[in-house]
């Protein structure tokens, strides 16, 4: 075998071995993914329970369905603007609840409503009654966000909310989440259009899996072609 064709299947074994390796590791990610998809769907399908039994390390409380009764706080409320749904344009509406049991608040998303241009909303439209007890489930809050650029109509409209900057905004402490309301019973008069609960998807680690064994294939096989033409050369 001449030096060229040596040298081109050596690379093109390298190169099998490489991209064989990367979809294994592609599976070790879909396995990852599903182990932690299971311990969420578990946490999501218990029963509701009270806030204060809520770990307070939000990796162990991220969605955890919890019930709590208590006061919502309008005058301290938050807009998540660029939030579309079924195509229609929208924002998330984020209203500080005060616990009936004391401690911290806690924000809770009630939900998204039509915006016109995804930012401003007439929030006066959307009060439900200030005594309420709301279902739902934990997300938490990042400690801060790079981006979140201010509505330039609305003080209290962002991009994005994270803990430091809600803090900020409120004269009181607050959990480092928020809650999801669900949609337990018929919506009120008044109320946004609840969130459903997340999607546990296995994600494309499986299409790049075989995305990157075909690769390992192709490769392995111009190895062999060039050996077949090297053999037929010498033939």
């Amino acid at each position: 075998m001449n030096r060229r064709a040596l040298v081109g299947c050596v690379v093109a074994v390298g190169v099998a071995a490489l991209f064989a390796r990367l979809g294994v590791w592609q599976l070790h990610r879909l396995a990852e993914r599903r182990a932690f998809n299971a311990q969420f769907e578990h946490r999501l399908a218990a029963p509701p329970a009270p806030l204060d039994s809520i770990p307070g390390d939000t990796a162990l409380a991220k969605y955890r369905r919890v019930r709590v009764h208590g006061t919502l706080d309008y005058d301290h409320q938050f807009v998540i603007t660029g939030r579309s749904r079924e195509g229609a344009p929208g924002v998330f509406l984020i209203t500080p609840l005060r616990p009936d049991s004391g401690g911290r608040a806690v924000l809770v998303n009630r939900g998204w409503v039509y915006s016109p241009d995804a930012s401003s909303v007439n929030a006066a439209l959307w009060l439900e009654p200030e005594r309420t007890t709301v279902e739902g489930f934990i997300e938490p809050l990042p400690a801060r966000t790079r981006g979140g650029s201010q509505s330039a109509s609305n003080a209290r409209a962002w991009r994005e909310l994270d803990y430091a900057r809600a803090t900020s905004e409120l004269p009181y402490p607050i959990e480092p989440y928020t809650i999801v309301e669900l949609a337990t019973s018929p919506r009120p008069a008044g109320a946004p259009t609840r969130l459903a609960l997340p999607e546990m998807d296995d994600g494309p680690h499986l299409s790049y899996a075989i995305q990157w064994f075909t690769f390992a294939a192709i490769a392995l096989y111009g190895a062999v072609y060039l050996l077949w033409l090297e053999h037929r050369a010498s033939g």
